[in-house]
C-alpha cells in the first residue's frame, strides 16, 4: 500500500506540474490582458506534434529547445491578427474566438498528422527506473519535475529581475498607468501572449513524453488548468503554481482510494476553496469581481 501511495503521489506531482506550467501561462495572459485563452491547450497540442516532427532532423533535445519557441512565435502571430482587436471590448467576445480557436488547433493537427494515437520517442536511457523498488522513478519523470522547476524558476526571474517582467507585472495592476508612462502596451500584451504560449508548447513536449501524442492532450489538460488559477487565486502567480500542485497531488491520492473520483476531486478541491475563500488560496481581493 505504501510503495502504490508513494507511486501515486509522485505521479500526481507529475500531472500537478503539467498543470501548474499551462495554468501559470493562462494566468500570465489572463492578468494582463483580460483573455480567457480556452486555445491554450491548442498551442499544449502544437508545440507536442512540432516537436515530434522536428525529431527526425535535430533529435529529442533539439526538438525540446526549438518546438516551444516555434509555439510562442506562432502565438504572437495569433495575438497580433487576432487577439489583439478585441482588447477592450466585452471578455465574451475574446472567449468565443478562443475557444473556437481552440478546435480549429485540435482539427488542424488531426489532419496533418491523424487522429490516432503516436508514440514519442525519448531517450532509452531516460526510460530507465533509478531504483528497482521504486520502479516508477525513471529518469524521465526526474527529468520533467527538474525541467518545469527550471522554467517556473526563470519565469519567477524574468518577472522579478527584469525590465519585461517588471513592466508586466507592473501592467496587471494598472495597465493605462504603465500606457501614460511610455510603455508600449501594445508590444507589452504580445511579448507576455507569447510569453504564456511558450509555457504551453513546454508542457506539450514534456507530456507527450509521458501521456503519448493525440489530437486531444491539449483539450485534457486545460480545464484542471483552470482550476488550478481559481484555487491558487487570479492574479497570484505563487497560488497558480500552489492551485496546479495541490489538485495533481490531489488527484492521485484519490486514485489508491476512490479511483471512480479521481476527476471529481479536483472540482470539488475548488468548490471547497471558493466557500472559504472566494479569491482563492493567494488570490487578491476583488479580481473575481
Amino acid at each position: 500500500m505504501t510503495q502504490l501511495l508513494l507511486f501515486n503521489v509522485f505521479n500526481g506531482l507529475i500531472v500537478g506540474a503539467f498543470y501548474a506550467l499551462m495554468a501559470l501561462g493562462l494566468s500570465l495572459i489572463l492578468n494582463l490582458s483580460g483573455v480567457i485563452n480556452f486555445a491554450h491547450g491548442g498551442f499544449l497540442a502544437i508545440g507536442a506534434y512540432l516537436a515530434y516532427a522536428l525529431m527526425p532532423h535535430i533529435g529529442f533535445w533539439g526538438a525540446l529547445v526549438v518546438a516551444p519557441l516555434l509555439t510562442a512565435v506562432l502565438g504572437l502571430a495569433v495575438e497580433r491578427v487576432l487577439i489583439r482587436r478585441l482588447y477592450g471590448r466585452d471578455p465574451l467576445y475574446s472567449l468565443l474566438l478562443t475557444f473556437g480557436l481552440a478546435y480549429i488547433l485540435e482539427d488542424g493537427t488531426r489532419y496533418i498528422w491523424g487522429a490516432q494515437s503516436l508514440p514519442f520517442p525519448i531517450p532509452d536511457w531516460l526510460t530507465t527506473p533509478l531504483s528497482s523498488e521504486y520502479f516508477f522513478l525513471t529518469g524521465y519523470r526526474l527529468f520533467m519535475v527538474v525541467l518545469v522547476a527550471a522554467a517556473v524558476g526563470a519565469l519567477f526571474y524574468i518577472l522579478n529581475k527584469t525590465r519585461l517582467g517588471m513592466r508586466i507585472r507592473a501592467g496587471t495592476l494598472d495597465l493605462e498607468t504603465v500606457s501614460v508612462l511610455g510603455v508600449n502596451v501594445t508590444v507589452l500584451r504580445n511579448l507576455n501572449f507569447g510569453l504564456g504560449i511558450y509555457l504551453a508548447g513546454l508542457a506539450g513536449v514534456l507530456a507527450a513524453g509521458m501521456l503519448g501524442l493525440q489530437p486531444t492532450i491539449g483539450s485534457a489538460l486545460i480545464m484542471p488548468s483552470f482550476v488550478a488559477i481559481i484555487v491558487g487565486g487570479l492574479g497570484s502567480l505563487v497560488g497558480t503554481l500552489l492551485g496546479g500542485l495541490l489538485i495533481g497531488v490531489a488527484s492521485g491520492v484519490t486514485t489508491v482510494f476512490f479511483p471512480s473520483a479521481t476527476e471529481a476531486v479536483m472540482y470539488v478541491m475548488m468548490g471547497l476553496v471558493l466557500l472559504w475563500r472566494p479569491q482563492g488560496l493567494l488570490g487578491e481581493e476583488g479580481r473575481t469581481q
